[in-house]
């Protein structure tokens, strides 16, 4: 039997994992669903920001459906993201983020960004070396072999089963003549002849292309950081964060989250946009061998917003689980 693992974890995340579990226990009943905690509030509890049985719910778990975790004050000693600690724990190696065109005036856009996950900058190894106004700060920016091949290797598999037809890589080549001119020269060599139309563009005329001509982008294969930002720009282009899901994919197990955050700001308001987590449970869905649920959650949400419902932040008038309920229904005329 299936099994997943919810974690709440910070800010919003508290309102938004729990109207996720919601349509679970609607559009696949069968399916256990645990929840745990992570984060800073499981800290204030616990002591931990990831603890024990945590960390055994998620080994247990075929998927984890995530909220968001808010950082710890500045001088919290020997923190570490347990989000990140996670993803190179179960080596969740491929980080996926399609931004469709969701919004009636949006643009048109249907792209997917692929990220290596745990390797580049937040690799985490970093140092200090002197004394206060006289530092020098120091982070390795590891990348390997093996962490190139596969994250290329997913990319290409992820095309041919989703029918896409070209991949774009980002790098700095131009740059960094080692490392990120390693990659594109594997990149090439590995998807000679999948069929695909290859291309590759410096990261930062990427980000801008993303921004003018976000209709031409595919598929997007790039590196650990800078898919972090680039995904965020094509999330804005794409109407916001707040439609943003994504995926952190390994051999064994994934990780699946909205890309928002736990945005303090508005958390305990009521009125977080629930769209990211529920597309982000639409994958899920997907990729546990319930396709057909996840088509219809994802068909419902779009059916929801083409009919003008949505949170204040689309353009709506309604709240966090009033849009869910609205979601609910359009689900359950579609379930026999």
């Amino acid at each position: 039997m299936k099994r997943i693992c919810a974690i709440p974890g910070d800010g919003i995340g508290r309102e938004l994992i729990p109207q996720a579990v919601r349509v679970l226990g609607i559009v696949v009943p069968d399916i256990p669903v645990f929840q745990c905690e992570m984060g800073l509030r499981a800290y204030e509890e616990t002591g931990f920001f990831l603890p024990d049985e945590t960390l055994e719910c998620i080994k247990q778990a075929d998927a984890v459906l995530f909220g968001a975790i808010t950082s710890p004050p500045k001088d919290t000693e020997n923190y570490r993201s347990p989000l990140l600690f996670i993803r190179k724990e179960f080596q969740m190696y491929a980080n996926v983020r399609p931004i469709k065109r969701i919004l009636p005036d949006g643009p048109e856009i249907n792209a997917v960004i692929i990220r290596e996950n745990t390797e580049g900058l937040y690799s985490g190894i970093e140092h200090v070396e002197g004394k206060k106004g006289d530092r020098r700060f120091v982070t390795e920016r590891i990348l390997s072999d093996r962490g190139i091949e596969r994250i290329i290797r997913f990319a290409l598999n992820y095309a041919k089963i989703n029918n896409r037809k070209e991949i774009v890589l980002g790098h700095k080549a131009n740059v960094l003549r080692k490392s990120d001119a390693a990659f594109r020269e594997m990149f090439y060599e590995i998807a000679e002849g999948s069929g695909l139309e290859l291309s590759d563009m410096y990261i930062d005329a990427l980000a801008h292309d993303i921004v003018r001509y976000p209709e031409k982008f595919d598929v997007i294969l790039t590196l650990n950081m800078y898919g972090d930002i680039v995904s965020d720009v094509a999330a804005a282009v794409g109407g916001g964060l707040g439609l943003a899901p994504s995926a952190n994919i390994g051999e064994k197990k994934a990780l699946f989250e909205p890309v928002h955050g736990s945005a303090p700001d508005i958390a305990g308001k009521g009125i977080a946009n629930p769209t990211a987590v529920l597309l982000s449970t639409a994958m899920l869905l997907d990729y546990i061998g319930r396709k057909k649920e996840g088509n219809l959650l994802e068909t419902a949400i779009r059916s929801a917003i083409a009919e003008g419902h949505g949170t204040k932040d689309m353009g709506g008038r309604e709240n966090t689980m009033e849009f869910t309920d609205r979601v609910i229904e359009m689900m359950k005329q579609g379930i026999p």
